[in-house]
């Protein structure tokens, strides 16, 4: 499934290549620093066990990274991925105490990694930035072994209209925040768009299966704002 906006020439490379050094700041700004207990829940969610390896994709800065690091005891073995070599970069620094991650430029839709490798699957806000999401979605089935986990934390439709018309109009907000922090409000233009145009919760799940994911669900936080997606591969 293509997705007209993120197919857009350079468009998402380079909404990221102007935010990377704010990114983590503009997360905390926009979320009131609520993304923390939703990315924490997801590594909850996951029950990660020990000298079990996990792909994170679209990786950011490392923050699911560390919590799973955190998780584990250190005693596990990560591989961060992200097509923004700058994003990476500073993930690099952020987490440079941290030895049992690597880090890989990559996309989604072309993960470099060989067949059923992986026990945990985990893309945080990324699924929305990629060009073709069922792509996405094959090459995570791809890399995971039998029996492992795919979790995919995203922004989604909210089920309350009154809160949806509180959400619609705070969203409004976030390209002048993000000019004032910024210095531009394009990218944050782009964000909003982004989350309007990406696929309902019930859509990503008929997407899941279709990818031959099994025992597909998810779970609302805050009222639909984000939702978590999860599946097995069997």
């Amino acid at each position: 499934m293509q997705q007209k906006l993120q197919n857009t020439k350079n468009l998402v490379s380079g909404v990221f290549n102007k935010v990377h050094d704010k990114y983590d700041l503009m997360n905390n700004l926009m979320s009131f620093g609520i993304h923390k207990s939703w990315k924490k829940r997801l590594i909850y969610s996951m029950q990660p066990r020990k000298n079990k390896k996990l792909i994170d994709v679209a990786c950011g800065t490392g923050d699911i990274a560390k919590l799973y690091i955190e998780a584990t005891s250190s005693k596990s073995k990560i591989e961060c991925v992200d097509p923004n070599t700058k994003m990476i970069s500073l993930g690099k620094r952020k987490l440079k105490n941290y030895k049992n991650i690597n880090w890989k430029v990559a996309s989604a839709e072309k993960l470099p990694f060989k067949d059923s490798i992986f026990d945990y699957y985990s893309i945080s806000f990324g699924l929305r930035n990629t060009k073709n999401l069922s792509k996405s979605l094959s090459e995570a089935y791809r890399v995971l072994k039998k029996g492992g986990r795919f979790f995919c934390l995203e922004f989604s439709k909210i089920d309350n209209d009154y809160l949806d018309l509180i959400y619609k109009n705070y969203s409004k907000l976030i390209p002048i925040i993000g000019e004032f922090v910024v210095g531009d409000k394009k990218p944050y233009e782009y964000l909003t768009k982004s989350i309007s145009e990406f696929v309902d919760q019930d859509e990503l799940i008929d997407l899941m299966k279709k990818n031959k994911f099994e025992k597909c669900k998810y779970n609302n936080f805050n009222g639909g704002v984000v939702a978590l997606h999860s599946a097995w591969k069997l």
